[in-house]
């Protein structure tokens, strides 16, 4: 059976994954672009951009394996956009422009589901009114022999580890202390005994936890 995978996940030293705040002009709320800028810095993320350059150390070559044999995605629906309730604007098709980096299907997590919206570059979001067994059992049956991503934010994955649903997870621990926003672990005591972990520290201050099934 297909594996489900995070990757790039990035947390604070004081766990939060996303900052206070969301909205259109700051996805991450207070947090900015502070989580990420490790990932920004990268050869696999410029290459995305269509750029050439970028750092090719330890951060790219972990940060390069997040799409990798993976045939679906799940996110959230604060991942997908900033709006709230029923859907009033069916115009918005999510924060990437009209080819999204995902190239897949990608099942959004909603309350309010409305038709699917087929993007540029293989790209489909697909909405989806249930919990997490019922997301992936539509994600797996789309993605077939290939793995399943998970990609944000704190919520949903939260919601897949403490169904016990992740197979693998990467968890990039970005020194900065943020303070508020939405934690990643909270509810997961015990998370430790189902997982190997490993972790390695680059020269730019991330530490990379690798957490695989036992």
């Amino acid at each position: 059976m297909s594996r489900v995978r995070v990757h790039n996940f990035a947390v604070s030293l004081d766990g939060f994954a996303t900052g206070e705040g969301q909205s259109l002009d700051e996805p991450f709320g207070h947090a900015g672009g502070r989580l990420h800028e490790w990932f920004f810095d990268t050869r696999v993320f410029l290459a995305m951009q269509g750029k050439t350059g970028g750092s090719a150390g330890v951060d790219d070559a972990v940060a390069r394996t997040w799409n990798e044999g993976v045939g679906a995605e799940i996110m959230g629906r604060n991942k997908f956009g900033p709006q709230r309730g029923p859907w009033e604007d069916h115009e918005w098709t999510g924060w990437w422009g009209p080819n999204p980096p995902f190239h897949t299907p990608v099942f959004v997590l909603t309350h309010h589901p409305r038709p699917s919206i087929e993007m540029e570059g293989g790209t489909t979001f697909h909405f989806v009114d249930g919990g997490p067994e019922e997301a992936l059992r539509q994600a797996r049956e789309a993605a077939g022999d290939l793995d399943v991503r998970i990609g944000g934010g704190p919520s949903t994955v939260r919601q897949f580890l403490a169904a016990d649903l992740v197979d693998h997870m990467h968890v990039a621990v970005v020194p900065i202390v943020l303070g508020r926003g939405e934690r990643l672990w909270d509810g997961l005591e015990g998370l430790e005994e189902r997982f190997g972990i490993e972790s390695v520290t680059t020269p730019s201050g991330i530490t990379h936890m690798t957490f695989t099934r036992r």
